[in-house]
């Protein structure tokens, strides 16, 4: 085959070259060696091969030297351009935005608590009041070292050391955004955040706010109710009243540097709280110790579960003492339970029993059914719609006087008034007294009670209503209606608030006892408070409930309570009466929801103690006369 090769001239590309193929031949004998070979002819060397010429690489194009410079002038102007346009944006367009989001990071913005107003007795003595705290916070955009600040506060806020770390850690919101506010510890004293200031921790504040102090702790704690740490109303008067406690909180707003303190010539807006106003209410923080003393004392010898005492000022309806047990600190809510903080006299319902009788032979009086002085033909028992009432004290049929009625807590004799009177002239008398409204005392938690109307009755329901049996009152009620009483019939609504206190003026809410109607009259009044006379004496049912020195006129009571739609065990024993009988000036009432125990056994010895303690606190004077002669039977 033929051969190729490459052949270059100087200045040209190399060329391929075809070769003719060389054409085969005999072999030849070995040649000898080359000084064999040579020898004979005359040394000479090659001819040297002509040198090519060297390669030159072809001259390089010069640019045009302005047309770089135009081009560097370009790339220059264009850099500044954008560089200036870059500021206008920046302090022309949107320098208003980044100057106020500059203002807005240097600016730490913090609420000033409004003083809450305090609740006070009627003598002005503070129940619930608010004293200077500080609370501590924290900015964790200016907090440097969360561990090293967290341990440096921890023993003084006693928060342990990991919970303060990971709160001043920064975080996100739910937008995205940083947080720039978080709370390290509340209700501190002031002492303590004058001690976290003189560490100058960055990012770390002291403010000054509010909390609650109760002095009395458990003193009218069901009545007053509670606060939340933020200073809002949670129960009690504390919640219905919230509006008028708590005022109107400022606002505090400054600058502040890198480290996160407040520039002393910084920006500075102060806009100042406006205080709550006072709640006065009706209660005597003394009379109210000394309820709260008896009630307790008693219920806890007896195990009972539940109870409330009461004492009212007949002539206006002033609630002078309201006691309810069990009861709780107010101080530390927290750690009390939700049952404990019931305001049992105006929340708890409970089926009064035979000091509901007071109404039945009130209405009775007053439709001419019965005076002071009529005698009925009573039976031992009476029948009702299949169901039997029978009398606790055994007796034949026999003429009957109405304070014996009263004073043996006859159940056939109210009965057979109740016959007698009709089941919507009782049911009116009712609604008169009271029954099955709420008294309004400004607790929120106040029940109305239950009373069915007449068309409502099953046809037990005709013996039962009339001696306290189906019928769901609250002790404030039932105690209001023997107010009434005393009152000389005329209609008086239990009242717990005087009214509120603005710049040292006290705007009355209550003091409206002597604005109802009057229910039954005057003569109807006195004789039914001397038929009661009689339960307090031997023949009576409660001659525990008497008052040395003192006319009382009363009544015991035994009803049952609903809880959870059933009737609890045990017994809801009562004993409301009038001091004193002839002059009266006190509704007092008595309450407990004890396993075992009847009304004079338990709720009169109470009754006389609180009865007894009322007198002497208010200085009444002895009863000057006896109360009048009764006979059981005629």
């Amino acid at each position: 085959m033929p051969e190729e090769s490459w052949r270059r001239t100087a200045g040209e590309p190399a060329k391929r070259v075809r070769r003719p193929a060389k054409k085969a031949t005999t072999p030849h004998p070995p040649l000898p060696p080359r000084a064999v070979r040579n020898a004979g002819k005359p040394t000479s060397r090659p001819k040297p091969r002509k040198a090519l010429p060297p390669r030159v690489a072809p001259p390089a194009k010069l640019g045009n030297p302005q047309r770089r410079l135009r081009f560097g002038l370009a790339i220059i102007l264009l850099f500044f351009g954008v560089l200036g346009g870059r500021l206008v944006q920046l302090q022309v367009t949107h320098g208003s935005a980044w100057a106020a989001q500059a203002f807005e990071v240097r600016t730490v913005r913090q609420d000033i608590d409004a003083p809450r107003g305090s609740i006070v007795d009627r003598n002005g003595k503070p129940l619930a009041h608010s004293v200077p705290a500080t609370a501590i916070s924290a900015d964790p955009t200016f907090v440097k070292d969360p561990d090293g600040t967290a341990s440096k506060l921890a023993g003084l806020l006693g928060v342990p050391q990991s919970d303060l770390s990971t709160k001043l850690s920064r975080k996100k919101n739910d937008k995205g955004g940083t947080i720039r506010f978080v709370y390290l510890a509340r209700s501190l004293d002031p002492e303590v955040g004058q001690a976290v200031n003189a560490l100058e921790l960055p990012g770390i504040y002291t403010l000054a706010e509010q909390r609650r102090d109760v002095p009395g702790h458990d003193l009218a704690a069901n009545i007053i109710g509670f606060t939340g740490i933020d200073g809002d109303g949670l129960g009690g008067l504390e919640a219905s009243f919230d509006d008028v406690l708590k005022g109107k909180d400022g606002r505090r707003e400054f600058e502040v540097g890198a480290r996160g303190q407040e520039i002393p010539d910084g920006y500075h807006k102060q806009v100042e709280a406006r205080p709550g106003q006072d709640v006065q209410l009706t209660i005597d923080a003394s009379l109210q110790f000394q309820t709260q003393k008896i009630l307790a004392e008693t219920l806890r010898d007896k195990d009972a579960l539940m109870g409330a005492a009461i004492v009212m000022d007949v002539k206006t309806g002033e609630i002078l003492s309201m006691a309810s047990y069990p009861t709780y600190d107010a101080a530390n809510p927290g750690a009390s339970d939700s049952k404990d903080r019931v305001d049992i006299a105006t929340s708890a319902v409970v089926e009064p029993g035979s000091v509901h009788k007071a109404i039945t032979f009130a209405a009775g009086m007053e439709e001419g059914v019965i005076n002071k002085n009529s005698v009925l033909t009573i039976g031992p028992t009476i029948e009702k719609g299949g169901e039997t009432f029978r009398d606790t004290h055994w007796h034949d049929t026999t003429g009957m006087t109405v304070p014996g009625m009263l004073a043996q807590s006859s159940n056939v004799g109210t009965i057979t008034i109740a016959d007698k009177l009709g089941a919507d002239r009782l049911y009116e008398y009712q609604q008169k007294f009271g029954l099955g409204d709420s008294c309004e005392t400004g607790i929120a938690t106040e029940s109305p009670g239950i009373v069915q109307p007449p068309k409502n009755w099953s046809g037990p329901s005709h013996g039962g209503i009339p001696i306290g049996l189906g019928v769901a009152v609250t002790p404030l009620q039932m105690t209001g209606v023997y107010a009434t009483l005393g009152n000389g019939g005329k209609k008086v609504t239990p009242s717990l608030v005087k009214g509120t206190v603005k710049d040292g003026e006290l705007d009355k809410r209550s003091a409206r006892g002597n604005a109802g109607d009057q229910v039954i009259s005057k003569d109807n009044a006195k004789a039914l408070l001397e038929s009661m006379e009689a339960v307090v004496s031997d023949e009576g049912t409660a001659p525990t409930a008497a008052v040395p020195g003192y006319r009382v006129a009363g009544k015991t009571g035994t009803g049952q309570r609903v809880i959870d739609d059933k009737y609890a065990p045990g017994d809801v024993t009562s004993f409301i009466g009038v001091v004193p009988a002839d002059e009266p000036r006190y509704a007092i009432g008595f309450f407990a929801h004890v396993p075992t125990g009847t009304s004079g056994s338990v709720a009169g010895p109470a009754f006389s103690d609180l009865a007894s303690f009322t007198l002497r606190h208010y200085g009444v004077a002895p009863t000057g006369t006896d109360p009048p002669p009764f006979q059981v039977y005629a």
